[in-house]
């Protein structure tokens, strides 16, 4: 027993080393197939270990890894390669320079903003994919807003029918109170003059001017009946009666032509307010000859006459002309209270509104076919 062990065992050497060396292709092999069936992006993770960071998940997660230069730089705008060109128009097909073109977002944020060539042209570059719509504004033009679009990828997108229309006027309407209005049509009546010179405030050149308050025709009444250029009228007047001898009962001389220009004088003052301001105040009729200046000779010497006799309501309307005719018939009353004694009475009151309306006549015809020419400070055409 002693003899044959240890033969065995020396025999079992070259076993062992046999077997040694069978092994080694073994574990090479086995080595090679587990490579084989790890994952190609787990080797790449393995591999750039020491660049980045591996986070821990749970088993059988797949491993998420994040580079902090590359993470820094997708926040950064990506910068695409289409773009957007087109031609700002008018309806004639005429280009529009200056105009501010957008570029909008889907989401409706502007991207890009620019002014339209000498051309009309407009191009934006270097666009990402995506949604857009065109907003174009120019001055005096209305908005243009283009229906949305889709550009790819290095497409090069045209706008069609970028074709601005003129804007609609904004018209402002300002309400203001009539007796505003018809202050300042006052005004423009008070410098009308014949040659310059003689008065012709009680003549409207508008149509449809506004009526005027009560205080409004007194203060126009005042206004033309002590203008300066009336005494040299009521002078005259009564200078035609002493040569004429009219009114006998004044006399001659100095003290008949002071007491005819006295009477003349009131004459016109009492009359003026009577027929200008009081009874039209009273009555809501509107003093003033309305100018007609078109259509024909006859119509118009029709519309001059029916004037002495018709005038416009304060509300516009066409009434009797009531205010001149108790007027003048009342400023004849009272001319009774300075006549001599010899004149006064029915006669003289009837008379004085003969002659008044005789008067009125013929200042109208002057009115509707001379005035306009010679009348200084004309507003409007005077057309109805």
């Amino acid at each position: 027993m002693g003899v044959t062990e240890p033969r065995a065992a020396a025999s079992s050497l070259p076993w062992k080393h046999a077997l040694r060396k069978a092994a080694r292709p073994c574990v090479f092999a086995s080595a090679s197939f587990l490579l084989c069936m790890v994952p190609a992006s787990a080797l790449a993770q393995l591999g750039t270990a020491g660049r980045g960071i591996i986070s821990r998940s749970p088993p059988g997660a797949p491993l998420a890894y994040s580079d902090p230069q590359n993470s820094a730089q997708q926040t950064l705008p990506a910068k695409g390669s289409a773009s957007v060109a087109g031609t700002v128009l008018d309806v004639s097909g005429a280009s529009i320079s200056g105009a501010d073109v957008s570029l909008i977002h889907e989401d409706g944020t502007q991207l890009l903003a620019m002014v339209s060539e000498a051309n009309g042209e407009f191009n934006f570059t270097k666009i990402p994919a995506g949604s857009y719509l065109v907003i174009v504004n120019a001055k005096g033009f209305a908005p243009f807003t283009s229906v949305e679009f889709a550009v790819a990828v290095e497409q090069a997108y045209e706008v069609p029918d970028v074709s601005l229309s003129i804007a609609s006027a904004n018209m402002e309407v300002t309400v203001r109170p009539t007796e505003l209005i018809a202050a300042e049509q006052i005004r423009a009546e008070e410098k009308q003059r014949l040659i310059g010179i003689i008065p012709n405030f009680y003549t409207s050149y508008i149509h449809d001017a506004a009526p005027l308050t009560w205080k409004q025709k007194f203060s126009l009444a005042a206004r033309n009946t002590f203008d300066p250029v009336t005494y040299i009228g009521v002078a005259f007047s009564a200078g035609m009666e002493q040569a004429t001898n009219a009114y006998a009962g004044y006399g001659q001389g100095a003290a008949g032509y002071s007491k005819r220009y006295a009477a003349k004088f009131v004459d016109g003052r009492s009359g003026a307010f009577l027929t200008h301001a009081v009874f039209p105040a009273l009555l809501h009729q509107d003093p003033r000859y309305y100018y007609q200046g078109f259509g024909s000779v006859k119509s118009r010497l029709m519309h001059a006459v029916s004037s002495a006799f018709v005038t416009r309501s304060d509300r516009g309307r066409t009434v009797p002309n009531s205010s001149y005719l108790l007027g003048d018939m009342c400023s004849g009353a009272l001319s009774n209270l300075y006549y001599p004694k010899a004149n006064r009475g029915a006669n003289l009151v009837f008379t004085n509104a003969a002659v008044g309306l005789a008067g009125r006549v013929g200042t109208n015809l002057i009115r509707e076919f001379l005035s306009k020419g010679l009348t200084t400070n004309v507003p409007g055409n005077g057309i109805l």
